[in-house]
């Protein structure tokens, strides 16, 4: 069986400001994203995929430069998917690697990537399998600022509404799917 704190302090200092806020905020899309596989049994959801990814989603936050996260890396903040996931798959975790890659927003296609000029490999980075979605819209609720503060419907909207009425759908989608 994974063990997601294992991994996670195999790059973050246990002791370290870093090291908390990624546990918290993961714990926090854990438990909601949880609360959405046993609220909805008829989506067969793997729970125990969902609990280790989620856990897992935000590992590449430390290659990048944000230092209110206490993040002292050289990459800039929204390349933490790919690094994140970059970082699963040396682990032999390729699955928990998508849910990293794929949780930005609520996915970026190639198109996007290319129109904005953003430092990502130019592929789709968009959730597929319900586990990556479930985890990606309960990401959606918790920012790592403000670590046990869930985001209203409404401002998650009017966050996403400044990338695109396509990340709005999406999530308006998901929110309609799961709660």
């Amino acid at each position: 069986m994974i063990d997601p704190i294992k991994i996670i302090e195999k790059y973050y200092p246990k002791d370290s400001d870093i090291y908390f806020i990624l546990l918290i905020h993961s714990e926090k899309v854990k438990e909601k994203a949880l609360s959405i596989a046993y609220s909805k049994p008829k989506l067969k959801l793997d729970v125990e995929f969902i609990a280790q990814a989620s856990m897992l989603h935000d590992i590449g936050i430390f290659k990048c430069n944000a230092p209110l996260l206490q993040c002292r890396g050289t990459h800039q903040y929204i390349e933490h998917g790919y690094l994140g996931a970059d970082i699963l798959k040396a682990e032999g975790l390729p699955l928990h690697a998508l849910v990293a890659e794929r949780h930005t927003g609520v996915g970026l296609t190639k198109q996007m990537i290319i129109e904005n000029n953003l430092p990502l490999p130019q592929r789709d980075m968009i959730p597929l399998s319900l586990e990556e979605q479930v985890i990606c819209y309960a990401d959606k609720f918790y920012s790592k600022s403000k670590l046990t503060d869930a985001h209203s419907v409404q401002k998650i909207r009017k966050d996403l509404s400044q990338f695109g009425e396509y990340q709005v759908a999406v999530f308006d989608k998901w929110h309609t799917r799961f709660e």
